[in-house]
């Protein structure tokens, strides 16, 4: 595990994750649920594989700083068979695009990149 890691931040992201999914999907009205469809279809198999969405979804996500994002397209991006030689390439570019504010962002992508590494 990573020093200063938190060994189970991505379990607890996706329970939170979770039960906000669901209040919002409970109060939501059409627009929000269409939008969350959207989302869902936008990275099925197409042109592109569902495996090369992740990544663009991960990179999109870190020039936008957006921690919550990270944390979900690392966990698919490990379910889509990344390796971490891969992983770095695609962090590389968002480093490339988004500059050095991307950093810190980099750092808690990899600490979760290696928790996720550990459940296997």
């Amino acid at each position: 595990m990573a020093k200063d890691s938190c060994p189970h931040r991505i379990e607890e992201f996706q329970r939170e994750r979770e039960r906000m999914n669901k209040l919002i999907m409970e109060y939501g009205g059409k627009d929000i649920k269409r939008f969350f469809s959207i989302d869902s279809s936008v990275y099925r198999n197409g042109a592109l594989s569902k495996k090369t969405k992740e990544l663009l979804g991960l990179v999109s996500s870190l020039v936008l700083r957006c921690e919550d994002c990270v944390n979900y397209h690392l966990i698919h991006c490990k379910k889509e068979g990344y390796s971490t030689e891969e992983l770095m390439e695609g962090l590389t570019v968002g480093l490339i695009i988004g500059g050095s504010i991307t950093i810190p962002h980099i750092r808690r992508a990899l600490d979760a990149w290696v928790e996720l590494q550990e459940k296997d």
